[in-house]
C-alpha cells in the first residue's frame, strides 16, 4: 500500500467512526487534528487514533491500553492481540464510554 491508499484509508475509518457516534447519539465529543481522531467521553478519558504514515499502521490509546494496527486483508488488525479494529473497538468502547461504537 503506498501512502495516498494509506491515507485514504485512514480518512474512511474516521469518517465511519464519526458517523458511528453520531448514531450513538452519545455525549462524546470528536475532533480531528493532525491526523489525530480524538474521541473525548463524558467521564473525561479519550480515545485517540493516531495515523502513522511513516510505518502505515494506526494507532489507539485507550485506557485499556495502546494498540497498533496494520492494514492486512481489507481490515485494521491489531499486532497484539490478532483481533480487528472493529472487533476491538466493541469492548474498547462499551468499557471506556458505556456506549458500543459499531463499524464495518
Amino acid at each position: 500500500m503506498n501512502d495516498a491508499e494509506f491515507n485514504d484509508n485512514i480518512d474512511e475509518l474516521f469518517n465511519t467512526i464519526e458517523d458511528a457516534i453520531d448514531d450513538l447519539d452519545a455525549d462524546v465529543d470528536c475532533e480531528i487534528s493532525g491526523g489525530v481522531l480524538t474521541l473525548k467521553c463524558p467521564d473525561g478519558s479519550a480515545l485517540i487514533f493516531s495515523r502513522q504514515t511513516a510505518s502505515k499502521e494506526l494507532w489507539l490509546a485507550a485506557r485499556s491500553g495502546g494498540f497498533h494496527y496494520n492494514w492486512q486483508n481489507n481490515n485494521w488488525y491489531c499486532d497484539r492481540t490478532e483481533q480487528t479494529l472493529a472487533e476491538m473497538l466493541v469492548d474498547i468502547s462499551r468499557e471506556q464510554m458505556g456506549e458500543v461504537i459499531i463499524i464495518d
